[in-house]
């Protein structure tokens, strides 16, 4: 066994945030394994070896380990992202047939049509702001409906998500600015998804059908209420945002969709390989392990980057070219194996009914400068004005 290199880097750094790719390259460059002498927790950098810890449930697990700061991991005790064997089985079976790939089928034309007809609004004017004006509207219109809460309130989801996932992060300014938003959160989903108030047959419904069937219990529930309502959202949202200006910037690759429309689902994973909208998770050894010829002592905390593996160029050949025709099959985009996103079909039939739609309509983007937004681990933007020419 050899001893991981060991980095001073703050990968949490405002600086970093806005552009890791650097330091995730000079971490690759260091080793497989790379100790975060600030976090005292071990980097995964290397596409290898970031597949192989989070395939490897048995050794690596998620509660007490999901944050960084081990301070944090009290949010998400006995929720679907922080719990492992069994309970996560269990948790995340509730939803499982809803999110299945037959089940999502039945979706896909409501998903489709309602796509069309919000592209035909928002192109209603050949200027507009894809982020505010397109990206953070879809999703929540469709993730919200699908839970089934209620219309009032909904402009406040996306706050409370962006700072719960600052949590998962380190206790720097962002991370303690974000403190208290997790009661604040459960109090709102208890006020807004009350069986009552929710729409029948939806996958909020399901849930408290299974806090009644007694198969979770009732803060399960609320909990899992809370991960599907919330982290369903940011990542498809980020991801789409940037799905636009990596096409916007690479005009012979939105030619190419055009021509072609079988690319939309090869230009969605392209852009979740490039621009990771979750650059990192945390994870725990729950036994000693080895990765990449260095052995990680049982309780040692793991940052698995999912961006830096996206890049890794013993993975990909010419990782940092935007390319709609790849082959990005194994991406860790949405992760991988237990944990991987539960809702990952959904996101993607947003996103490709969204592009679908704006295909129908627009030969070219012209995007302005995109203000990057700055969170501990989502990778986003927070404003892209674009200007259009029609088809």
């Amino acid at each position: 066994m050899s001893t991981a290199p060991t980095s001073y880097i703050d990968i949490f750094s405002d600086e970093i945030l806005s552009n890791p790719y650097d330091a995730y390259a000079e971490l690759r460059e260091q080793g497989s394994v790379v100790y975060l002498d600030k976090y005292d927790a071990y980097a995964i950098p290397r596409y290898e070896e970031a597949h192989a810890v989070v395939a490897d449930d048995e050794s690596f697990g998620s509660r007490g380990f999901l944050s960084i700061n081990p301070d944090y991991n009290r949010y998400y005790d006995g929720s679907v992202i922080g719990s492992d064997g069994a309970d996560h089985h269990r948790l995340r079976a509730v939803l499982s047939t809803r999110l299945a790939p037959r089940a999502l089928r039945t979706l896909s034309g409501d998903v489709r049509a309602a796509a069309d007809s919000f592209i035909a609004e928002v192109l209603k004017s050949s200027s507009f702001d894809a982020v505010t004006d397109l990206a953070k509207v879809f999703p929540l219109r469709i993730v919200a409906d699908l839970i089934g809460v209620p219309e009032e309130g909904r402009e406040n989801f996306l706050d409370r998500a962006d700072r719960n996932f600052n949590l998962f992060g380190p206790a720097n300014e962002r991370g303690r600015a974000s403190v208290g938003v997790h009661e604040e959160t459960m109090e709102y989903v208890q006020l807004i998804g009350r069986p009552e108030d929710l729409t029948p047959g939806s996958f909020g419904s399901t849930i408290h059908e299974a806090i009644v069937e007694g198969v979770i219990s009732e803060r399960e529930g609320w909990r899992l209420l809370l991960t599907y309502l919330f982290a369903g959202m940011d990542t498809t949202i980020n991801a789409i945002g940037y799905a636009l200006l990596l096409l916007s910037q690479h005009p012979e690759q939105w030619d190419a969709v055009r021509a072609d429309r079988s690319l939309i689902p090869k230009a969605f994973e392209e852009t979740l390989r490039l621009e990771s909208p979750i650059q990192l998770i945390g994870r725990g050894a729950v036994r000693a392990a080895e990765v990449g010829g260095v052995e990680i002592v049982e309780g040692s905390r793991v940052a698995v980057l999912y961006a830096s593996a996206n890049r890794d160029e013993r993975r990909w050949q010419d990782p940092t070219r935007f390319d709609v025709t790849r082959d990005t099959g194994g991406h860790l985009g949405f992760g991988y194996g237990v944990h991987g996103c539960a809702g990952q079909g959904l996101a993607r039939m947003e996103a490709h009914a969204l592009i679908s739609a704006l295909a129908d309509r627009v030969e070219h983007f012209h995007a302005g400068e995109p203000v990057r937004h700055l969170n501990n681990i989502l990778r986003g933007l927070q404003s892209l004005p674009v200007e259009v020419e029609y088809a």
